[in-house]
């Protein structure tokens, strides 16, 4: 298997997870923030889901060098959200987190699989010596492509896992 088959079965194996939650998914459900006994509230599927796509979108924009999906194809504009375009998630308070409401699954289902598309493409366009680009030089050590594509990889996992659990436990 190639570095990029492995590559794209990863990304693939996150969109079927994200499209396997908003399948059936209740607007109400989507948007709740669950709260354990004594805890503040915790992200809503919504932003759960919102925050993959935006980091995944966010992250290999920069890497190909290309305008966020987000912004080029409109999405923020549609969402309507009450925050910035820029904004990832990242950092957010329960209240930020709050503000992160659509309407409807369908707006949230077509911009991850937009993401999902410019992710597989760019993905297929990469030989194995590009994965040893560097890329953020604000670390160190610095970051390559390679484990830039790890990280969004490792972070989209953990917020669709965490997205289907709040799906089962609220009910959805």
């Amino acid at each position: 298997m190639k570095t990029t088959e492995l590559l794209t079965d990863a990304f693939n194996r996150i969109d079927e997870e994200v499209r396997d939650v908003l399948k059936g998914l209740a607007t109400q459900t989507m948007n709740t923030q669950p709260a354990a006994a004594g805890r503040e509230r915790s992200n809503s599927i919504s932003w759960l889901l919102w925050h993959l796509s935006r980091i995944q979108d966010d992250h290999l924009a920069d890497v190909a060098g290309t305008e966020q999906l987000w912004t080029a194809q409109g999405f923020a504009e549609r969402a309507g959200l009450p925050l910035r375009d820029a904004d990832t998630g990242y950092g957010h308070n329960p209240d930020d987190a709050a503000s992160v409401v659509f309407d409807s699954p369908q707006l949230l289902s077509e911009y991850h699989a937009a993401v999902h598309r410019m992710s597989q493409d760019y993905v297929a366009s990469l030989s194995d010596q590009d994965l040893d680009r560097v890329v953020d030089t604000r670390w160190n050590p610095p970051v390559t492509l390679g484990a830039r594509l790890v990280s969004v990889l490792s972070d989209c996992s953990q917020h669709v896992g965490q997205a289907a659990y709040a799906k089962g436990m609220l009910g959805g």
